[in-house]
């Protein structure tokens, strides 16, 4: 005796789109703030919709770029400054 209904349709390829979108909008608010959490996480969702066949690509890669990006400029920061964070009055 089945409880549930059988399921209408797969989500699989549409939870890829979201990742895919979701790791660009994460690596572009990483360049901002929090770049040392949301880079990683955008790096791991574009790699998990690339590797799943996004109909997203691009988007996926452009996540991809901008988490390595977030990295760069934690780096940068953490050499330049000593500190791992953004400073608006540069003291």
């Amino acid at each position: 005796m089945r409880l549930t209904a059988p399921p209408s349709h797969r989500t699989g390829r549409q939870d890829t789109e979201g990742m895919a979108v979701a790791s660009f909008v994460l690596g572009l608010v990483g360049l901002l703030v929090l770049n040392i959490v949301l880079g990683p996480i955008a790096i791991v969702l574009a790699v998990i919709a690339l590797r799943r066949d996004t109909p997203r690509r691009f988007r996926a890669w452009l996540g991809l770029g901008l988490g390595v990006a977030d990295l760069v400029v934690l780096a940068l920061l953490a050499a330049g400054q000593g500190t791992a964070s953004w400073s608006v009055w540069g003291g």
